[in-house]
């Protein structure tokens, strides 16, 4: 009974959401204030409706859900939708809530149409242990930080070229001005950064207590060491060298997709990260 309950919640939550982008679409396109207010009360529904389902997926498991592929997809989706509407109630930056919950609505689908997850389930409550806990959730919390953060690097860009175009339209004052954009992009990725160096940290301890025969040279090893660095070297760029505007944009842009690369990609291919 309780299956079917949050099977139907699920359901429910991804047909609002589904509505809530499409509102903000709207709104992106003709500049609809109506579209976009419903739309936020849309996407503070899904909030609500995600939260309980979190709830009930814990009570039902008796666990934090985040050691799937299959929780740590929703409980992402879910760390992105709660910062869009805190930054969008805090600093009132348009189309912030549009870009990042088209992130989050692909993540959504992605969660809804995977596999079976009897076997990723069983292994995870093989494998729970509060160092592997600690290790995912500052990996996606670090990943929440760092799709706003290419959120902002996006607006930057359509800005910076709007500007460049002199197109003194109603889109270019509803996007904030290029110095703000640029600083919340940087600010996104300097706690970004921190907690992925916490999850890689953590996740190397975890596996080589757990796993004593894992080859060090795993692909998901190298991957997110390598997407440490990138982003160590965009901090590098803008604190030392002092390099920013649209180049810095593009760097950090290129960043998250390298990211998005080594999550789906190189983690599908790995001998032992297989479940997130």
């Amino acid at each position: 009974m309780m299956d079917i309950e949050m099977t139907r919640l699920h359901e429910l939550t991804v047909i609002v959401y589904a509505v809530s982008v499409l509102l903000y679409f709207i709104d992106f396109l003709h500049h609809n204030r109506r579209a976009n207010r419903t739309a936020f009360w849309l996407l503070s529904f899904v909030w609500i409706l995600q939260s309980v389902f979190l709830y009930l997926y814990m009570i039902n498991t008796g666990r934090f859900p985040v050691l799937t592929i299959f929780e740590g997809l929703y409980f992402y989706v879910w760390i992105l939708i709660t910062l869009s509407l805190i930054i969008n109630r805090l600093l009132r930056v348009d189309f912030i809530v549009f870009f990042t919950n088209v992130i989050g609505f692909m993540f959504m689908v992605v969660h809804t149409f995977a596999p079976d997850q009897i076997d990723s389930t069983v292994k995870a409550q093989q494998l729970v242990s509060e160092l592997l806990f600690i290790h995912i959730t500052a990996a996606i919390l670090s990943y929440g930080a760092f799709s706003l953060s290419f959120v902002f690097s996006l607006l930057y860009l359509l800005q910076y070229n709007l500007l460049k175009r002199k197109k003194w339209g109603k889109r270019l004052w509803r996007i904030s001005d290029l110095s703000k954009l640029e600083q919340m992009s940087y600010v996104s990725n300097v706690i970004g950064a921190p907690m992925l160096m916490i999850g890689v940290i953590l996740g190397s301890q975890w596996a080589y207590i757990k796993l004593p025969n894992v080859s060090w040279a795993d692909p998901k090893i190298i991957g997110s060491v390598f997407v440490l660095a990138v982003y160590c070297i965009y901090l590098y760029l803008r604190i030392r060298r002092g390099l920013a505007g649209k180049s810095l944009a593009l760097w950090n842009i290129a960043a998250f997709l390298i990211l998005l690369i080594n999550f789906f990609l190189i983690g599908s291919i790995s001998s032992f990260h297989i479940w997130l």
